[in-house]
């Protein structure tokens, strides 16, 4: 018996990295898990590992910058499942680098994967959320935002922060229809950190230095089980707040 039985999940960019590791964790505890994202043949090799492992999945291909996509993934995902009681915002692209390098398409990519991603499907899910009587949302910030030197992570770090924001309102806003809506900022072990690390040895060296933990999160170990853990009943007093999965690198204030 899985502490998360009989729960209806949705989960963006869950082709690979984070996303994948979050779907995993949440399948293991008896999830049924919608997993979303705009490469068909990655959704399906999860929904492989979710199968294998004897849960269930779907795959479902959509762009989160395609306001009918976003609402048509949550409509499918209600009608698969007969439900909907738990949401994760995972799925992001936008600009990394100096301010001077980004133009104005790469910045408002950022804003339109990110908070404005966000923003629809958090709306069009919360219908089906008070439905049953509440659920969850999980959105993914960063501690990036926070960090001691923004250089390179202008662009990225006001993206997320705005996701930040919404999930505060949100909290604030649906708390009486029992949905809790709160923040993780993971760092992880994504193919793209992974792709980073490899050209970038001495760099990558000095930033895990920087992490009291000495090493990067597993994506399905370290962050996906804590999300688990956030959806259990023990958890149920814990709304609009941000919790960094970083082995104690940020400082949220």
């Amino acid at each position: 018996m899985g502490v998360l039985d009989g729960k209806i999940a949705l989960v963006t960019g869950a082709g690979q990295g984070i996303g994948r590791g979050i779907a995993l964790a949440l399948a293991k505890e008896g999830a049924l898990i919608a997993v979303t994202g705009r490469t068909k043949s990655k959704l399906d090799a999860v929904c492989r590992e979710i199968k294998k492992a004897g849960g269930r999945a779907e795959p479902i291909t959509c762009d989160v910058c395609k306001l009918d996509e976003v609402n048509a993934t949550v409509e499918t995902a209600k009608e698969i499942f007969d439900g909907l009681d738990i949401l994760v915002n995972n799925a992001y692209e936008g600009a990394f680098g100096p301010l001077l390098s980004v133009d104005d398409a790469k910045f408002q990519l950022g804003f339109f994967a990110g908070p404005i991603a966000t923003f629809r499907f958090m709306k069009a899910a919360y219908p089906y959320l008070k439905e049953r009587g509440g659920g969850d949302i999980i959105n993914l910030g960063t501690s990036a935002a926070v960090r001691w030197d923004m250089s390179n992570y202008g662009p990225y770090g006001a993206a997320k922060e705005g996701i930040r924001v919404l999930t505060r309102a949100a909290a604030a806003e649906w708390g009486s229809d029992g949905i809790r809506v709160n923040t993780i900022a993971p760092h992880a072990n994504s193919p793209a950190l992974s792709a980073w690390t490899k050209e970038n040895p001495s760099e990558a060296k000095a930033f895990v230095e920087t992490i009291p933990l000495n090493r990067i999160g597993d994506c399905e170990d370290d962050i996906g089980r804590f999300v688990v853990l956030l959806l259990r009943p023990e958890s149920s007093y814990i709304t609009g707040a941000t919790i960094p999965l970083d082995g104690g690198q940020a400082r949220f204030g």
